[in-house]
């Protein structure tokens, strides 16, 4: 996230696209709220017609999947408008020229005829967002899982770069993070390529920086993302340690990873409770809750904040890292007799150039946004201030091409997948909390009412939802937030596994599936609810 949440608050134009933001950030949102009622225009992009599209100024209800032709088409109309800031242009970026030449085709009602959206409005929202003095962008999941979920942020680039809407207050591009750490998962090294900090694996220098801090060689290649990990159980992987998430639930194509975790020799898993992937485990470990342990988060504006255990943990709960240094050590690895979490954190902050001015007492005041390269650094809180990490920012050319699965006569509606505002993730938490199961006690497939008569399903009644790999059996909620010819489900519910019929495929360079998009069938099922 190049800008902190503070700067919610300060464009004049902010464009919104995948992101259910009220649902699944609603505190940022309320920036966003505030910035409006001051006068910006805002902007949303979104297949469904979210509680955030009813705020818009513009709404642009662009069919799944079809991200890039609608950012092209943005982008060719600031080009052709002459909105482009040609100052920043000539002193940051490279590769305008070819992008230029690259977005010729990519005009207003070429996009409209891939996503549906009318060309005036796609004029009109790039014409907003190039004539902004202060234009923000913000993205979450509905841009990235995709098959081409990397175009889709190299497009949100492009408009950025063009305009120079980076670098300022109240500007920037900013993905925000669907969990509470998962920025500082990133940032510790939880990633098949980079060491903490970013680092990538295959630097000889960083390579030797690493062996020397922990006294033994290190891996010299990349490591595999999980995607090709299931794929590898029971062939070149034989044992898996699976921390803090319910795979089983919250990952494509149910059978295959049931399939791939049953084939292990060993499955360990590290959890609060026992989930429907923790019920496979050879070994469970019981993890200690969030207000249970000490430790640090960092969040989506990149900033790291101590939490206080409020209580003790239960039972025979230990922390994450007191787990996993405790099977280090019984597998005979050194350098991992830690005492505490300020110990580990302060290796982070040691061995990461991100983190190299904070250790675990400056943490505790929690006002520094990474990178804090040395003592007494004040923290970064607006990335790429005159100068990108390579130098000028790049321009790239993504081109438009379908998702893996289009719809067909088999299976002619789209299913597109998200969260809901009252559960988190697998409800693996929230389905224990009295409050959130009032709010939404079971899934539904919100499907429009058109589509509802159309198909000869019944509202609060069950379909039979079917794709290319599963089916599953879902109450019918008849609203007109979801488009004719898509329906939305969450994957929030293991009794619905919504990931028994998504993972139709993968974007190449990040092994990201595409959740987002799924060709389905909708029948009404036999038997109906009493």
């Amino acid at each position: 996230m190049s800008n902190p949440l503070a700067d919610m608050e300060k464009p004049d134009v902010i464009f919104c696209i995948g992101t259910n933001m009220t649902e699944t950030h609603p505190v940022a949102a309320t920036r966003l709220k505030k910035a409006m009622r001051h006068g910006a225009k805002l902007i949303v992009a979104d297949p469904r017609r979210i509680p955030l599209a009813e705020k818009a100024d513009i709404y642009l209800p662009l069919r799944v999947g079809s991200d890039v032709a609608l950012l092209g088409a943005m982008a060719h109309v600031i080009e052709r408008e002459g909105l482009v800031d040609p100052s920043f242009l000539e002193e940051r970026t490279e590769g305008f020229d070819k992008l230029r030449e690259h977005l010729a085709t990519f005009t207003p009602e070429w996009a409209e005829s891939i996503t549906g959206v009318p060309a005036a409005d796609i004029e009109q929202a790039a014409i907003w967002y190039g004539k902004a003095e202060r234009g923000a962008i913000y993205y979450t999941l509905g841009i990235t899982e995709h098959i081409c979920g990397v175009d889709n942020v190299q497009s949100l680039c492009n408009l950025v770069l063009m305009t120079g809407n980076i670098g300022r207050e109240g500007t920037g591009i900013n993905p925000m993070r669907g969990q509470n750490n998962i920025q500082g998962a990133g940032d510790a090294g939880a990633l098949p390529n980079n060491y903490p900090g970013f680092q990538p694996v295959t630097d000889p220098a960083i390579q030797k920086k690493f062996a020397k801090a922990w006294g033994r060689e290190v891996d010299l290649e990349k490591g595999i993302t999980k995607v090709r990990a299931l794929e590898e159980c029971g062939e070149s992987i034989h044992a898996m340690l699976i921390c803090g998430e319910n795979t089983l639930v919250s990952d494509p194509n149910r059978a295959h990873c049931q399939h791939a975790l049953e084939s292990l020799e060993h499955l360990v898993v590290i959890d609060m409770f026992v989930t429907e992937t923790a019920a496979l485990a050879d070994v469970v470990f019981p993890a200690a809750a969030w207000g249970e342990v000490d430790g640090v988060f960092t969040n989506t504006e990149r900033r790291p904040q101590r939490v206080r255990a409020a209580v003790k943990p239960q039972g025979e709960a230990k922390p994450d890292w007191w787990i996993v240094s405790g099977i280090a050590k019984r597998l005979g690895f050194s350098g991992f007799d830690w005492e505490s979490p300020k110990e580990v954190f302060n290796e982070l902050c040691e061995l990461s150039e991100t983190y190299h001015g904070l250790d675990w007492d400056l943490v505790s005041e929690g006002r520094h946004h990474w990178p804090v390269p040395e003592k007494g650094h004040p923290g970064t809180p607006i990335l790429h201030i005159g100068e990108f990490p390579r130098g000028r920012g790049l321009f790239m050319t993504p081109s438009y091409r379908d998702p893996a699965e289009t719809i067909d006569d088999e299976y002619p509606t789209w299913l597109t997948t998200g969260r809901r505002l009252a559960h988190y993730h697998t409800r693996t938490m929230t389905g224990r909390s009295v409050g959130s199961e009032y709010l939404v006690p079971e899934e539904l497939v919100e499907v429009h009412p058109d589509d509802v008569v159309r198909l000869g399903l019944e509202d609060g009644g069950l379909a039979v939802m079917s794709s290319r790999r599963g089916e599953v059996v879902v109450k019918v909620e008849a609203t007109e937030q979801s488009p004719r010819g898509t329906v939305f489900c969450s994957f929030s519910f293991s009794d619905v596994p919504i990931n028994a019929l998504t993972g139709s495929g993968y974007d190449p360079i990040t092994d990201t599936a595409e959740l987002k998009v799924c060709p389905v069938r909708l029948e009404a099922a036999t038997t109906q609810l009493a």
